[in-house]
């Protein structure tokens, strides 16, 4: 219903996203006041940097806010209308949109009227609310709706609870009329609230317009006791009114990533809904969820039903956002089954979330289970308390402040105004594990089913393997590269260099329909997970059977089989095909087809199974297992997921979704995408047999161990990567993935995706289900042919994963790798020219979508009219190869290359050595003009980020979007550990997501400290290809970005796991086509270049890609070859040949590129893109981009999969708004004019001019951002402060700040700038700290104890490579976060401390959350642990526990005195008067990899120094 469809093209509504600044102000006790309203719009007013604006710098994305209904100020008002308000709880108030035009309007207030006396309830009148439309921009006013408030009369109600109930009914009723009706405007119609107890004010606007908009706000007597705010940031920049929070319960600053899933869900269980409350009227209620509606909405949609239907807001919101329970060892068994059997009833709404409700009397918060999202709040002694997603939005003198907390993940912080208090998370979880004995109900209800079973039952007699594994499309590729590493080691398989096979439907090889779908991944709206160090939120727990009624709990409601896995052995299969007990019984439906019949056959096979599905249920079965077993030469097999899909939407269109559970019997799955995809469309359990019985065959020929151990390391493999595929979206539980459909499909028809996979993204028609049937039929006949074949025919070669003979293609391949090298070493035009003949001939091979556009003709030019190729090639970049993935020479040869012609080379993620910045003595430069900062933020220096032209944030890669990486310990050489900032031969791990992203006003917030750390410098975004990657780019360009990157999929050096190189993103065609039409649309454009790359190889290649859209483009593979790699696809080996892909100093003698092989390359392209450009009329390529009428679909008529596919939605031309452009031409607005470093600068002028010590006092306040940055980098560049050049020596400039720090309080200072805070700091502190020094404490008229109370937030010290901190106080989650050499004292911290951190120390002076030490592979931790308890929270996997010896006394000592001096710290100075009773309750926490180094380096010493003697 809220969408925008303006847009068209590539756009997809539901790929929208948002996040925000949340927050709410309540009093405890007294009356309510209309100061809580004027302090929730200035909470509002300072979160106002964490909202957005768009073209229109006076339209924000949405602001609002929900009060108590202030009975005195709608009581006069009502007295001027002419009617009276009875007393408070007796009357609701709606706040109504509605259309602009006169008619409609009245006949959406007729709707509601009828709605309001079908109820019983009496309409009081109507009253429009005062506005000033001009305190808006021009876009919200364009389409500003008509606002009126309804008043209801309590007729016939007892009370409050049940006129709640009866509004809420009407609320849906008059939705639903409107939606049906024929009105033209009736997506202008929108209640945003309708209640006795609350009321909404919100709409399109920035936070400093609400109150002049809203006339009422200004009232002083329009009082409440609490207030929930919301400042709102779009990817897009057409929000729509309804689309501002609050609902009409919460506010959500978040992301479901599982909507889709809890959108089918919920509509399959509206038929067996029923609740004594509701009655009859519980029809009215459907949909729950509103068509259309964003996350958000829905989110309130469901939280509404749970209310209304008579559990508490706490119950409601713990059933949709539980916290994680599996295998969490110290958490209560009454809890732990109060989850598992909520499990039963539904499944999370699962995404990074914070989210504030109320019902207007309970008001609170809770946290997603792996803390994803900042909120903080302090509670005075009056009763006042603030909650906000940043410290510091109201001005409260400290003495008054009893508590400074924070929100930690999955717990909840709830108020209760009736009672006056605040209701801790381990009362309220208490109270409601108690409501009923369901530890006793799972135990007599829910059947566990046995990891080891004894079978019962046998198939029939089975075909021969190989005709089987034949029929099922298996090949020499799947069982060699595939299940056999899988089934000998238990881990993913890996590979490298990308992927260059076509698309499945642009292949001429018969493909499983697996391979027309694309995985989907999480990039800035929402960080993905670290399945392996963050296992602790992760699980694939799950349930099969019958859901009943969610508005009851009964005993039954648990009646299910139980699963840990979902990979099924064929034994437990057996025993759920056994199963009959009440309300658990299986039935088994054939998933085959008559092969004769015909590939018509298949729908018909479909057909019949949906029908036998429904028929199952209606007879009593809650567990259907689809069984392709019974192939042979007359049965061929429906593919999985064609049947899976099939029936599941069958049966939630059938609304009997919620009936059964669905089992997948398969010979067809047998990689990870298989499995991910069976359960992202609705299947609760796979057994894949064939794949299980490929391994036992395998033993030992093949594989080393045991067919036991064999299967076992299969199935183990599975889940692994299983796991790694849900992280990379941010989903945690198997449960909340199955049914999220987490994919696109490429080249399918809308007709077989609306049938069998409804909901899913495929905007490039395709192939239909008789298309499917004739892949299957194909291989059926490779495995039965009518002739048969003596001797028989083996498994096909395969070759998707690299080049083999007789194999699917390769666009890069023997001859093509070949000709490109005979041309840039010869420099040979000819030879280029055979070299793109072989790529661009669609003919011979299609193997990229570009492969079916062909230019129009245009007016031709004369070539010399035609921009120079010396100025085209300044818009080419190579990738992003760190040094650490390819060899020192590899590295600077690309390097060298572009620098010489103009282009920008590009870091990677491991730093970069400062020696490359000036030029060498022959004139070559080796700096790399564009500097990546990554998640692991190796070498991220304050002197890197002031030493480039570009600085580029990688949110993800095009060969493993949504995976982090890591550096195995023996490729971690000396040079490459003094870039990085770490040891040699210690692990270096890369995280999923930036710690400091887990939002996009978190990229906002990155963009904003990488510009205060290089003025100068440009800042990118890399973004991979998906469906929605528009909406995102438009967010990275509301952000501030001067550049957004759009990679295909095809790429990468790195190691990445198989599935992940074959089966995540998309082409660069379709997202860079996306992003170009999202930015024109939103007027976005102009002011952001746009870059694409992806194994762009020739200069139609890039003609293509500047007619898309693109300002630049970028090239890595081609370079490569350039260069003399030879595509060996060992780069993870350590092996290349050619001295490329290396750190092996014998090898990398055999490196023989030179940097003009890459020139003599990128200058053929550039030519050759001129040729094109003067056949088209383009004197300048500014003129080409984004004119994509000079392209046009060129089917091929002989290829039967291509020929059907449909570009028009790729070649939709986007119109630009007037006065703009197609290309950028306008430069961001970055606002840097406003930060305070300009004060702290001109304050600090005699350090920047000759080093001279100050020291000063600021205020600062939490608006102040990246504090200390600016200053810093200006101190570096004019005094060439750096790795080689020397630091200014200690306190040079000492600033004390009082107030609260804003967000990257600290952000890259280097050694010599000292910043103290009387006060708190935000999120990110000594973020990227560069040798700085940072101190804060409490102020000295604040009475609470610092150890008991928050002092700084989450992600503090995140990437610090050296320097020191002291906070005197407890930090938030992930605190020292891939630290890699910063000293850091603190009294607490949350969830995941010193994760990943490769050096320095932290030392810990009180509690720790849970999974402390994740990944750490380097530095030394010192946890102060006087109860014991740590050992229990702390993540053994790469550490161990030790006490403190001979070395570390020293260190912990010089960190304990130094804290003390510089915080006045009470802990620090009671351990150091005990110090020998409290030195042994410290614990070491010691990285084995570190340990081991460390003994390695001391035996060298010793062994020196022996040798010497002698």
């Amino acid at each position: 219903m809220y969408r925008n469809s303006r847009i068209g093209g590539m756009y997809e509504s539901f790929y929208e996203h948002d996040a925000c600044g949340v927050g709410f102000v309540v009093n405890l006790s007294g009356p309510p006041t209309h100061q809580i309203i004027e302090q929730a719009i200035h909470v509002l007013e300072n979160l106002e940097h964490r909202g957005a604006c768009g073209c229109d710098p006076e339209t924000g994305d949405g602001a609002g806010l929900l009060i108590q209904i202030p009975h005195r100020f709608f009581a006069e008002e009502a007295e001027k209308l002419g009617f009276s308000l009875p007393e408070p709880g007796k009357y609701g108030i709606g706040m109504v949109f509605l259309p602009r035009d006169a008619e409609e309007r009245r006949t959406c207030k007729e709707i509601l009227a009828a709605c309001i006396q079908d109820q019983g309830q009496t309409l009081l009148g109507w009253r429009e609310v005062p506005r000033d439309s001009l305190a808006l921009g021009a876009l919200a006013r364009s389409n500003e709706p008509v606002i009126e408030q309804v008043f209801v009369g309590r007729d016939r109600i007892h009370d409050e609870e049940g006129f709640e109930r009866v509004l809420y009914v009407i609320r849906k009723d008059a939705e639903r009329h409107v939606a049906r009706s024929p009105l033209k405007e009736k997506d202008s119609f929108y209640v945003a609230s309708l209640s006795c107890r609350t009321i909404v004010y919100k709409g399109l606007m920035l936070a400093h317009q609400m109150s002049r908009f809203y006339e009422d706000l200004s009232s002083p007597i329009l009082e409440s006791r609490l207030a929930l705010i919301h400042q709102r940031y779009s990817t897009n920049t057409f929000p729509t009114w309804p689309l501002a929070h609050p609902f009409r319960m919460l506010a959500h600053n978040g992301e479901i990533n599982t909507l889709r899933g809890n959108i089918n869900m919920m509509t399959s269980r509206e038929r067996s809904m029923a609740s004594p409350l509701f009655g009859e009227n519980i029809k009215r209620l459907m949909p729950v969820l509103t068509p259309g509606a964003s996350d958000s909405a829905m989110l309130d949609n469901c939280l509404e039903l749970l209310v209304r239907a008579g559990r508490t807001l706490s119950h409601a919101i713990t059933m949709m956002i539980p916290e994680p329970w599996s295998g969490h060892d110290s958490m209560p068994d009454e809890r732990k089954a109060y989850y598992e059997y909520h499990a039963s009833l539904l499944e999370p709404w699962d995404g990074p979330a914070a989210v504030a409700f109320t019902d207007g009397i309970q008001i609170g918060a809770v946290l997603d289970r792996n803390g994803l999202r900042p909120s903080r709040y302090w509670v005075t002694d009056d009763g006042f308390v603030v909650m906000a997603s940043e410290a510091g939005v109201l001005d409260i003198p400290q003495e008054r402040i009893i508590k400074k907390g924070r929100l930690e993940p999955g717990k909840m912080f709830l108020i209760d105004t009736r009672e006056g208090r605040i209701i801790q998370d381990e009362e309220i979880k208490h109270r409601l594990c108690i409501m009923r004995p369901y530890r006793l109900w799972l135990n007599m209800n829910r059947v566990v089913l046995p990891k080891q079973c004894s079978r019962i039952s046998w198939p029939a007699r089975e075909e021969p393997l190989l005709a089987r594994q034949q029929a099922f499309g298996y090949t020499q590729e799947d069982l060699h590269t595939i299940i056999a590493p899988m089934a000998d080691t238990g881990q993913e398989p890996v590979g490298s260099m990308g992927n260059d096979v076509p698309l499945a439907v642009l292949s001429r090889r018969p493909q499983l329909l697996f391979n027309y779908f694309k995985q989907l991944f999480a990039q800035v709206t929402n960080p993905p997970i670290d399945p392996i160090r963050e296992e602790l939120v992760m699980s694939l727990e799950t349930t099969l059977g019958r859901e009943r009624n969610l508005l009851d709990e009964t005993p039954e409601h648990c009646r299910q089989l139980f699963l840990s896995s979902p990979i099924l052995t064929d034994e437990q299969l057996d025993y759920i095909r056994q199963l009959d007990k009440p309300d658990l019984k299986s039935v088994t439906l054939s998933c085959l087809f008559p092969a004769r019949e015909g590939p018509g056959a298949l729908e018909r096979a479909i057909d019949r199974l949906c029908r036998e599905a429904a028929e199952a249920i209606d007879r009593g079965a809650t567990i259907l297992i689809l069984s392709d077993r019974g192939v042979n030469n007359a049965y061929a097999p429906i593919p999985s997921l064609l049947a899976v899909g099939a029936v599941h939407h069958y049966l939630v269109r059938e609304q009997k979704r919620t009936q059964c559970g669905i089992v997948v019997e398969s010979g067809e799955p047998r990689e990870v995408m298989h499995f991910a995809l069976l359960a992202g469309y609705g299947a609760g359990a796979i057994n894949p047999y064939l794949a299980l019985e490929t391994v036992s065959d395998l033993v030992p020929k093949t594989v080393s161990v045991d067919r036991a151990k064999a299967q076992a390391n299969f199935i183990k493999a599975i889940e692994k990567g299983l796991l790694k595929t849900m992280s990379k979206i941010g989903i945690a539980t198997l449960q909340s993935y199955r049914g999220a459909q987490i994919f696109e499909a490429v080249g399918l028809s809308s007709r077989l995706v609306d049938r069998c996979f409804t909901g899913t993204a495929s905007r490039i028609e395709g192939i239909d289900i008789e298309d499917v049937a004739r892949e299957s039929l194909l291989r059926h006949a490779v495995a039965y042919p009518e002739t048969p074949v003596v001797p028989s025919r083996g498994l096909d070669p395969g070759g998707n994963y690299r080049w083999r003979r007789n194999g699917e293609y390769h666009q890069v391949n023997p001859d093509t790798i070949a000709a490109l090298q005979h041309a840039v070493r010869q420099n040979s035009r000819e030879k280029y020219r055979q070299f793109a003949s072989y790529i661009n001939d669609r003919n011979r091979n299609l193997a990229a979508v570009r492969g079916l556009l062909r230019f129009r003709k245009g007016t031709p030019i004369p070539l010399e009219e035609v921009e120079p190729a010396k100025e085209i090639v300044k818009r080419f970049c190579t990738g992003a190869m760190s040094f650490g993935s390819i060899s020192k020479e590899a590295h600077e040869n690309l390097a060298i290359a572009m620098n010489r012609i103009g282009g920008r080379s590009n870091t990677g993620e491991g730093g970069e050595d400062p020696k490359r910045f000036e030029p060498d003595p022959d004139g070559n430069l080796r700096r790399s003009a564009i500097k990546q900062v990554a998640s692991g933020r190796f070498g991220v220096t304050n002197e890197y980020l002031v030493n480039a032209d570009e600085l580029q944030i990688k949110m993800a890669q095009g060969a493993k979007p949504g995976e982090g990486g890591q550096l195995p310990g023996h490729k971690v050489f000396d040079e490459i550990a003094k870039v990085r900032y770490a040891t040699p031969g210690v692990e270096l791990i890369s995280p999923p997501p930036h710690h400091d992203i887990y939002s996009i006003e978190d990229l906002a917030q990155l963009i904003h400290d990488l510009k205060n750390a290089n003025r100068h410098a440009a800042i990118s975004v890399k973004l991979v290809s998906e469906v929605g990657v528009g909406t995102i780019a438009a967010g990275v360009a509301k952000g501030k970005a001067d550049l957004v990157l759009i990679s295909g999929d095809t790429g990468g050096t790195g190691a990445s796991p198989l599935s992940s190189i074959k089966h995540a993103g998309l082409p660069w065609e379709l997202g860079l086509s996306e992003t170009h039409q999202v930015l024109v649309a939103n007027n976005l454009r102009s002011r952001i270049r746009v870059q694409t790359d992806g194994q762009i190889k020739t200069g139609r290649d890039v003609a293509i890609a500047f007619l898309l859209g693109a300002d630049e483009v970028g090239f890595a593979t081609m370079p490569l070859i350039a260069s003399g790699c030879l595509m060996m696809r060992k780069c993870h080996l350590n092996t290349c040949p050619v001295g490329i892909a290396t750190q092996d100093p014998e090898l990398r003698k055999k490196f023989k590129g030179k940097p003009e092989h890459v020139t003599n390359y990128f200058f053929f392209v550039a030519e050759e893109v001129r040729e094109i450009m003067a056949e088209l009329g383009f004197r300048t390529v500014n003129e080409m981009i984004g004119r994509v009428d000079f392209l046009e679909y060129d089917p091929l008529p002989d290829h039967w999969k291509a020929k059907k596919l449909d570009l028009s939605r790729v070649l939709h031309r986007a119109v630009p708004w007037e006065g703009e452009t197609l290309y950028c031409s306008k430069k961001q607005d970055h606002g840097l004019e406003r930060a305070l470093d300009w004060v702290l600068m001109e304050k600090a002028k005699p350090a920047l001019e000759s080093k001279a010590p100050v020291r000063f006092r600021q205020t600062i306040r939490n608006i102040h951002r990246t504090v200390g940055t600016l200053l810093s980098s200006e101190l570096t560049k004019r005094h060439k402060l750096g790795m080689y050049t020397g630091s200014l020596p200690e306190d040079t400039v000492w600033i004390d700040c009082e107030g609260t720090a804003g967000q990257s309080f600290g952000a890259f200072i280097i050694k010599g700038v000292t910043l103290t805070v009387e006060g708190e700091a935000n999120d990110y502190i000594g973020k990227g700290l560069s040798g700085g020094k940072l101190i804060v404490f409490p102020p000295k008229d604040c009475h609470i104890r610092a150890e008991d109370n928050i002092i700084v937030g989450n992600v503090a010290l995140y990437g610090a490579t050296s320097g020191e901190a002291y906070f005197r106080g407890i930090a938030g989650e992930r605190f020292c976060v891939r630290n890699s050499g910063a000293w850091a004292v603190v009294e607490g911290v949350g969830d995941h401390g010193c994760e990943y951190m490769t050096g320095g120390r932290a030392l810990i002076l009180g509690k720790t959350g849970r999974n402390f030490a994740a990944g750490m592979s380097g530095g030394i931790a010192f946890v102060y642990d006087p109860d014991g308890t740590f050992p229990r929270r702390c993540n053994t996997g790469s550490v161990d526990l030790k006490p403190l010896h001979a070395d570390s006394v020293p260190e912990v000592l010089w960190l304990l005195e130094r804290h003390h001096r510089y915080t006045g710290s009470p802990i620090a100075a009671r351990i150091m008067e005990n110090w020998n009773r409290e030195k042994d309750r410290f614990v070491r926490v010691m990285p084995r990899d570190y340990a081991r180094v460390l003994r390695e380096r001391k035996l060298r010493e010793v062994e020196e120094t022996t040798h010497v003697r002698q």
